[in-house]
């Protein structure tokens, strides 16, 4: 498998040249960039900010929480009930997000945090 970024003229002939060279049973998949690991590095340093300075209804709240919450309010995702109860937000991984949609969850978790009185650490 090879990975191939299209960010010049000469990337992209040569993404040309290996779908020419493939064999007939591979597949080729072109989607959208997604998150950097700088992003993803500034998205846990937020979450941890939230956990160690936001209480949420009376409880700390790990940054995996805040993350879920986060992702859930930026998507809208639904819920289900759980299987044991409780409640399941059916969602998406961060890992998944593009570059613009995990700009966009760092943008609302810094709006929710100024609104709460967060220290940013980065």
């Amino acid at each position: 498998m090879i990975t191939i970024k299209l960010v010049s003229r000469v990337s992209k002939e040569y993404a040309k040249q290996q779908i020419d060279n493939a064999p007939e049973d591979h597949v080729c998949i072109i989607r959208k960039k997604t998150r950097s690991l700088e992003q993803n590095a500034l998205m846990w340093s937020h979450l941890t900010d939230l956990s160690e300075q936001v209480d949420w209804y009376g409880r700390r709240l790990s940054p995996d929480d805040w993350k879920a919450i986060m992702t859930a309010s930026l998507r809208k995702y639904d819920t289900v009930p759980g299987i044991d109860g409780g409640i399941v937000v059916l969602g998406q991984a961060t890992s998944k997000m593009t570059v613009s949609q995990l700009n966009d969850l760092i943008e609302l978790t810094r709006a929710f945090g100024v609104e709460h009185g967060v220290k940013w650490t980065i």
